[in-house]
Order: C-alpha cells, then sequence, then structure tokens
C-alpha cells in the first residue's frame, strides 16, 4: 500500500470503532440532573436584590415620595 492509501484506511478504521461504541459514554462525562446550574449563594442575593428593591419601591409609593416606574 502506497502512504496516500494506507493514512485514510486508519483514519476509516479509527471512526468505525467509534462508531461501535457511541452511547456508552463514562458517567463522568454526562451531566447529572442534581446539578444547579446556579449556586445557592448566587440564587439568595438574586432574590434578596430583587425582592429588596421592590420593597424600596413600595415604601417610596406609600409615602408618597413619586410614583412607581
Amino acid at each position: 500500500m502506497t502512504t496516500s492509501k494506507r493514512l485514510p484506511g486508519k483514519k476509516v478504521a479509527v471512526f468505525e470503532k467509534n462508531i461501535t461504541k457511541r452511547g456508552s459514554v463514562p458517567e463522568t462525562v454526562t451531566r447529572k440532573g442534581s446539578d444547579f446550574a446556579v449556586g445557592p449563594v448566587l440564587l439568595g442575593v438574586l432574590v434578596f436584590v430583587v425582592v429588596g428593591s421592590s420593597l424600596f419601591v413600595i415604601i417610596r409609593f406609600a409615602m408618597g415620595k413619586g410614583s412607581p416606574q
């Protein structure tokens, strides 16, 4: 075999070997359903900021110092 035919043959063999392994991915690579996209601390800070800012708007509106926008 010449060099030009050997290299593609090797690549095809590797590709075909990977085809038979399809679906058998190790568990460390796959994502688990229990992971959170946002950490609990960041979620707490976000809730604190949103709820706190809405409370300030409600208090300002109740005191008559401005209108909510």
